[in-house]
Order: C-alpha cells, then sequence, then structure tokens
C-alpha cells in the first residue's frame, strides 16, 4: 500500500520562487499526513503559461524540486521544462523520497496553439518505474485523453499513472450544464475514470485552480470510481490510499487488456 496527495493549486506566472514554496508546504503537509508521493500540477513552478515557461531554467527548477523531494522525505511528481540542444519539451518527473529522479516522461500530445508554438511533442511511449512498491508511469494533462496513452502505460506495468494536468475552463465550470454543452470538467469527471476502469490503473489528476482553469483534480482508482475529488476551484490537497494488488485484481474482473484485437484496428 501506498498512500498519494494530489495538490490543486494557483501558481503564479513567472513567479518560482513562491510556487516552489506553496510545492514544499504542500509536501510538509502531505507528508505530516503519511503520504509516500505528493502529484503537483503542469508547469506549476513556472505558471502555466507555455511561451513565457519555455525559456525558464528547467534543470534548475529540477534541482530544486529534488531538494524539496529530499528534505521533506516525500516522493515528488512535478512538470517542468527541459531543454535538449535548443528543443523544448514539456516534462514530468518522478523524484523519491531522497531527490533521486527516477523517471522523466516528454509531453506527446501538445494542445493548442501556444503550446505547439513553443515546444515539440515527445516521441517516446510511456516507461513505469518502482516506487514504494508500485509502478508508475507519468503522463502530462491532454495525454490522457488519448486511449492509446493510457494503454501503452500500463503495458509498461503502470499501477498508477501520474498526471500533472493544466486544463483550461470553458463555459459556465461548476454551474449548471445545459445537456448540449461541453465542459472541460468532465475530463476530470468523465474520461479520467474511463481511463482508469478500462486499463485497471490508478490514476493521480493534478489540476490548476483559480481563473481560466476547471480545478476538479481526482483520484480515480481501477474500477473507475472516484476515491477523492477536489472543487471547481479552491486549494486542495487530496490524500488516498493506494493498494497495487487491487490493480491486478481489477484487470482479471475487467479483461479488456488481453481480449482486445489490436489488429482489427490498425
Amino acid at each position: 500500500m501506498a498512500r498519494i496527495a494530489v495538490l490543486q493549486a494557483v501558481s503564479e506566472v513567472g513567479a518560482p520562487k513562491a510556487n516552489l514554496a506553496l510545492i514544499r508546504r504542500a509536501a510538509v503537509r502531505a507528508a505530516d499526513a503519511g503520504a509516500d508521493l505528493l502529484v503537483t500540477p503542469e508547469l506549476f513552478a513556472t505558471g502555466y503559461a507555455p511561451a513565457q515557461a519555455a525559456g525558464s531554467d528547467g534543470a534548475a527548477l529540477r534541482s530544486q524540486l529534488a531538494t524539496i523531494a529530499d528534505e521533506e522525505g516525500i516522493g515528488v511528481v512535478a512538470s517542468t521544462v527541459e531543454n535538449d540542444a535548443g528543443t523544448r519539451f514539456i516534462t514530468a518527473s518522478l523524484f523519491d523520497e531522497t531527490g533521486t529522479e527516477l523517471l522523466r516522461y516528454r509531453k506527446a500530445h501538445l494542445f493548442g496553439d501556444e503550446e505547439r508554438g513553443a515546444f515539440t511533442p515527445g516521441a517516446g511511449i510511456p516507461r513505469s518505474a518502482d516506487f514504494r512498491g508500485l509502478r508508475v508511469a507519468l503522463g502530462i494533462c491532454y495525454d490522457i485523453e488519448f486511449p492509446e496513452y493510457a494503454r501503452a502505460a500500463v503495458r509498461a506495468g503502470a499501477d498508477l499513472l501520474c498526471i500533472p494536468t493544466a486544463v483550461p475552463a470553458t463555459g459556465d465550470v461548476g454551474g449548471p450544464q445545459p445537456l448540449h454543452t461541453y465542459n472541460a470538467e468532465r475530463i476530470s469527471t468523465l474520461l479520467v475514470p474511463a481511463r482508469a476502469l478500462e486499463n485497471g490503473v490508478y490514476i493521480a489528476y493534478a489540476n490548476h485552480s483559480g481563473p481560466g482553469f476547471t480545478g476538479t483534480s481526482v483520484i480515480a482508482s481501477p474500477y473507475g470510481t472516484l476515491l477523492a475529488q477536489a472543487a471547481a476551484d479552491g486549494e486542495e490537497l487530496l490524500l488516498t490510499d493506494i493498494h497495487p494488488a487491487e490493480a491486478q485484481r481489477a484487470r482479471r474482473i475487467n479483461t479488456y487488456a488481453q481480449d482486445m484485437r489490436p489488429e482489427l484496428y490498425r
């Protein structure tokens, strides 16, 4: 068993010192609550502003995030920019409780013109790493809206998908919704549980809150149920115990992965 925490909060664009301080406070709260791992939103340290974040020093931010993990004794999943010889990627990193970076993942599905204008999409399939008896894989925001991503991560052995997220608001977020109106909040409450169910995997989905974002961070079970859900706005720290054996049990009950026939869909 492992206890995971998901941070939903407002980050300030261009204020990494303040944003990192907020992550540290959340890490302290999560560790005090017995959590093994804290998952934070997409590009939280820089604030989600892709064009501006693209010029940030991702290596320096990762070093500071590793220090937070080490000093507070808790694993951290956080999103930064990777600059590889002038090619920039939105990435997510998994740091263990000593600050060692166990995984780094490049966002494969870029969302909107601003992201596509500032970054290059990642080309690698998800990998998984062992963390406290869990196999953990990383994705970023828009990735989870593609069923192929989640299936590839589970094929790589994942029991838990950690998804730093920045979902832009559409419509009257959190309010009454007409039957035929799209609201991006449904990604949290519909798509994320569906991905969890169809793959027998836990999903920790950490979103920004505040103006322009949908909030509604969630932790979904491998049975497609929501174990924890944040409000559409405000700062929250979600906490849930997860059990790797339940992911295996869910896949024995719902045998989608072994019954699918990929040769039909090429």
